[in-house]
């Protein structure tokens, strides 16, 4: 299998952090610039369909793209330590999770980093800075959500680290690049985001 990746984007980051966690190694890492647009050259969109990372390619040939479609793979193919939930009643609070992190905080963040960091206009048709206040104000509104949830709560979904921990952290430490820290309020978000990051494949998934 091969893995294209990127380590200027945080979505590649989410499957990296799961091979981590499951120990995978047989897997080939293929570094895709962005930054000079080689996502969007014909033989990468060939491959693949859309200009995304990262994109799993099969021993048979078969590729796909999108992070969690990829996680989801990873996990039928190696199923321990499990991220997606051991049964329906688990998958269906995990994929709750994941959905909400991603739709209300990861994709948010992303985006007012893209309308926000000076380097990242090359993504950018035209960045527009009411984008990125927007998208900041949705997303601290979210980690107010969050905050609860993790007062009573050690991960966001079940009882152990989960899918949804990973797409949470991948999208709030993306705001990095500018800078940017959760509100101190937050103590029960600063002590899981704290708790996550310390994770031996936290940092290999980075």
């Amino acid at each position: 299998m091969k893995l294209y990746t990127s380590h200027r984007a945080p979505n590649p980051r989410r499957v990296r952090w799961v091979m981590a966690e499951k120990g995978i190694e047989d897997v080939e890492i293929v570094e895709i610039d962005i930054m000079v647009g080689e996502h969007k050259s014909a033989d990468y969109r060939a491959k693949v369909g859309v200009p995304h990372v990262p994109a799993l390619e099969l021993d048979d040939g078969t590729v796909f793209s999108e992070s969690l479609a990829i996680g989801r793979y990873l996990e039928a193919v190696y199923p321990e330590p499990n991220l997606f939930g051991h049964d329906a009643r688990e998958q269906a609070v995990i994929e709750m999770w994941t959905r909400r992190c991603e739709f209300y905080l990861a994709n948010p963040i992303m985006l007012n980093v893209r309308h926000s960091h000076p380097a990242l206009a090359a993504l950018e048709a035209t960045q527009v800075p009411q984008v990125a206040d927007y998208n900041k104000l949705a997303a601290e509104k979210y980690m107010r959500s969050l905050d609860r949830r993790l007062a009573e709560h050690e991960f966001l979904a079940e009882d152990r680290f989960t899918i949804a921990d990973i797409v949470a952290v991948v999208g709030l430490d993306f705001a990095r690049l500018i800078k940017y820290r959760p509100p101190e309020e937050f103590t029960h978000l600063a002590r899981w985001l704290e708790a996550c990051r310390a994770r031996p494949a936290a940092k290999a998934g980075a």
